[in-house]
């Protein structure tokens, strides 16, 4: 078009080289990764390790969080409160891993010898075990599985150690507990006797392989299933994680899988409770406000999970007070084909005696749905599911290499709040990139239309390509980068996740980009022209017009932290950074309009207090006029997000 009305083919070549630089946002690829590193560390002090930086990110976008129970929203401290044995049940009084209580019955401490049955029912948990119990400066810890620690603890308030139980008894070999099989084994050779066999594992899978039991004398008696799975059902409604424990005489030296699979003379069930975190049931609350569902997957009985689930008030509907949450067992699942699963799943709150291998059909099934899935797991086999999920999430503690190595994110603590701290933050961070983008694009908006209103009316350029970098390079830096440290807004988990396939920018925020361009190439475009008819030079001109461009920008950033609300009510002091990248920018601008060297690389020119009362009163305007514009949506047409 220039060339066409005669202008000179270099003045058009540099003209649109400013176009090119005008329209490219320069910082924007560096600010994104810097703002994402930051939340990577503001993650790891609330202890989520972020192992691959798009997840954080992802997890603002976060609609359904399956986590598993033991241990992330629950204590993992173990205590054993109830024992069923003999047909009678005894209650544990005491609490934690100290080998201090009682064993009662009918509300009455124990005199004398304990019943055979019970003595061998705690003896199974004894030795059926590979944890250890450790005091250390007055205080009782375990190491290795709380369940474990929980019948080591329960034993040692009946008088038993594993230590003399171990010697009378001693382990010859063993299977190790696997979730595909349920149970674990124990081989133990006793003098004088055929060998034995002690296994603790899941009811329904110990209850199968039992041909008989023992009677509250010690002597074989038939086994009703259905009355102890209506026991097991009463004390899973309690809350307690039910164990089963069985024993078998072998004459063999070495253990086979097989051995355990029939024959087994049923012991008794211990009931252990593991309460809910504190922190956990707020966590859930907040995930349930900021629309995300909360979906428990437990290797637990299903009457067990649904009460634990009840308590922390997953899955119960909005206004209702202990309802009882939606429950699926593995069982069920090997039974839903993938479509029924789809559409089970999402209405679904507990899934209970869950394989590994059902993680990864539950993560696919809800990613059909839509949505984006954060699925937590610490097992090898959790793997194939962590991998699956948008977000992988791995216990620090307890979860495996493997398992780690798959995940996106690893808590270091375990807990289930540490993953609702880590969504919140990733919230935060996915608004200060919307914000920096929002604040932005008007600078390169305005710069490009500035350069083609100039071409299309036969004007000097405003500015120069080498002003336009220092434009964008220095407030990209000292300005827009400050964004990135905004605290965050207090009502970030107050609405629903975005949606997958919702665009960065909202309508919204497009017409506020478009006004804030409109509103620069006015000012900037008009005063140029202004002062080149009142017969300012072409450098003092352009001097004018890239303090006025870096003052709009100054001035705007300040409407930009906040994308709903006046910088007031979010607090002109909460991000201190901002406040310093003013003021080094200004600094900067005073360098490059009067200091001589910068006057010689960037055909700058001092200016007058005149000029800069102009550009402070136009970039106040532009500030008030953006204020105002978020003020009318917000109070006129009650929108409260942008």
């Amino acid at each position: 078009v220039g060339i066409w009305r005669g202008e000179g083919a270099v003045d058009m070549f540099m003209a649109a080289v400013a176009l090119a630089v005008g329209a490219i946002p320069e910082g924007l690829p560096a600010a994104v990764t810097i703002t994402l590193a930051i939340g990577v560390n503001r993650m790891a002090k609330k202890r989520a390790i972020i192992r691959k930086l798009p997840a954080v990110e992802t997890l603002g976008s976060t609609t359904v969080i399956c986590s598993d129970k033991t241990g992330t929203l629950t204590e993992n401290q173990m205590t054993v409160k109830k024992i069923f044995a003999g047909d009678v049940f005894y209650d544990v009084d005491g609490n934690g891993y100290a080998p201090e209580g009682r064993l009662l019955r009918d509300g009455k401490k124990f005199t004398g010898e304990l019943p055979p049955v019970l003595t061998q029912t705690l003896t199974a948990g004894l030795l059926c075990n590979d944890s250890r119990l450790i005091q250390e400066e007055g205080q009782w810890r375990i190491e290795g599985d709380p369940t474990e620690g929980a019948l080591i603890t329960v034993a040692g308030k009946a008088g038993m150690t594993p230590e003399t139980a171990s010697a009378e008894m001693p382990r010859l070999d063993e299977i190790p507990f696997e979730s595909e099989r349920q149970f674990m084994a124990t081989l133990h050779r006793v003098k004088d006797r055929q060998n034995i066999i002690y296994i603790k594992g899941a009811v329904e899978k110990i209850l199968d392989f039992c041909a008989d039991g023992l009677d509250r004398d010690g002597g074989r008696a038939a086994v009703n299933k259905d009355d102890l799975f209506a026991r097991v059902d009463a004390m899973a409604r309690e809350g307690l994680r039910v164990l089963a424990l069985a024993c078998k005489e072998i004459d063999k030296k070495n253990l086979d899988v097989e051995d355990c699979l029939s024959g087994l003379t049923f012991l008794g069930l211990q009931g252990m409770i593991d309460p809910p975190r504190t922190e956990a049931i707020a966590a859930v609350a907040s995930c349930h406000k900021a629309g995300i569902m909360v979906k428990m997957i437990t290797g637990d009985h299903a009457v067990t999970a649904t009460e634990i689930a009840r308590q922390l008030n997953i899955g119960q509907d909005k206004g209702s007070q202990n309802s009882a949450p939606q429950t699926l067992t593995g069982k069920d699942l090997e039974k839903l084909t993938d479509e029924e699963l789809i559409a089970a799943a999402g209405n679904t709150s507990v899934f209970a005696r869950v394989a590994p291998e059902q993680k990864l059909r539950l993560v696919e099934a809800l990613q059909a749905r839509n949505h984006i899935v954060a699925m937590t797991g610490d097992g090898v086999n959790d793997a194939p599911a962590l991998k699956q999920a948008n977000i992988g999430i791995a216990m620090g503690i307890t979860g495996t290499d493997v398992s780690k190595e798959a995940a996106d994110m690893v808590l270091t603590d375990d807990n289930f709040a540490s993953i609702t701290r880590a969504v919140e933050e990733g919230r935060r961070i996915f608004d200060n990139l919307v914000k920096f983008i929002t604040w932005t694009l008007p600078t390169n908006g305005g710069e490009g239309l500035v350069i083609l209103a100039a071409i299309f009316s036969g004007v000097t350029l405003p500015i120069l390509p080498v002003q336009i970098l220092w434009i964008n390079m220095t407030t990209a830096i000292l300005l827009g980068l400050m964004l990135a440290f905004e605290p965050g807004e207090p009502d970030v988990m107050d609405y629903p996740p975005r949606a997958p396939q919702s665009p960065i920018l909202s309508w919204t925020l497009i017409s506020r980009i478009c006004l804030v361009i409109a509103l620069m190439l006015a000012a900037v475009f008009g005063i140029f022209i202004w002062q080149k008819q009142q017969g300012y030079s072409v450098e003092a001109a352009r001097t004018v017009a890239v303090n006025l461009f870096i003052m709009i920008e100054l001035a705007y950033l300040f409407n930009c932290r906040s994308l709903t609300k006046s910088m007031f009510t979010i607090g002109v002091f909460s991000n201190p950074w901002v406040l310093f990248g003013s003021a080094a920018m200004i600094v900067l601008q005073l360098l490059y309009t009067y200091a001589p060297f910068m006057n010689r690389i960037f055909q700058s020119e001092p200016i007058s207090g005149r000029d800069w009362l102009l550009i402070i009163a136009v970039s106040l305007a532009v500030h008030i006029v953006i204020g105002a514009e978020k003020w009318i949506r917000h109070h006129v047409f009650k929108q409260s997000h942008a």
